[in-house]
């Protein structure tokens, strides 16, 4: 009970520091997974499209993965500087596998009967995409972006390694 209490006090005694903290956290996996849904959600339709580009897509996004965090924020680093940039870019990087690959396979699991029938109606490829295979596509890219959010708002913690704030900051410090 007693850390508790500790907890408490030390919380309301810093209170003005840890929502700044928590705010540029936020703000770092924010900026990292909408940059990652800016450019996976097309990487993911392309790849869905064009089946011979999605081995490429999906192997490339697979080695950022399996980068360790820490390793690929210092090779990061090097190229961008200290700071609230490169953890930005590192998340992105991170984000990117659950978001191509569920835009992928939300697309490639559109029955193939509703496809039938929109071609039967008329529709061209494109509207197919955006009439009928995307907004089915939708919860598979909410399960990408929550898992993105989980990877992110994780990784955003060692931000402070390389010069980056967030609540990380209070763990290392």
């Amino acid at each position: 009970m007693n850390f508790i209490t500790e907890l408490g006090s030390y919380m309301i005694e810093n209170m003005d520091e840890l929502l700044a903290l928590s705010i540029e956290h936020l703000l770092m996996v924010v900026y990292g997974i909408g940059l990652a849904l800016v450019v996976g959600v097309p990487l993911g339709i392309l790849a869905a499209k064009f089946e011979k580009l999605a081995p490429i897509i999906i192997s490339i996004t697979n080695v950022i993965q399996l980068i360790p965090s820490l390793a690929l924020l210092a090779i990061l680093m090097l190229y961008f500087g200290f700071g609230f940039n490169t953890v930005v870019i590192g998340l992105f990087l991170y984000s990117l596998l659950p978001i191509v690959k569920n835009t992928y396979v939300g697309i490639k699991e559109v029955d193939d009967s509703i496809m039938e029938a929109g071609v039967g109606n008329g529709m061209t490829s494109l509207q197919l995409l955006y009439k009928i295979q995307f907004p089915l596509s939708i919860p598979f890219l909410m399960a990408g972006l929550r898992l993105a959010a989980v990877i992110a708002i994780s990784v955003a913690t060692i931000g402070p390694y390389i010069g980056a704030d967030g609540l990380g900051r209070e763990i290392i410090y």
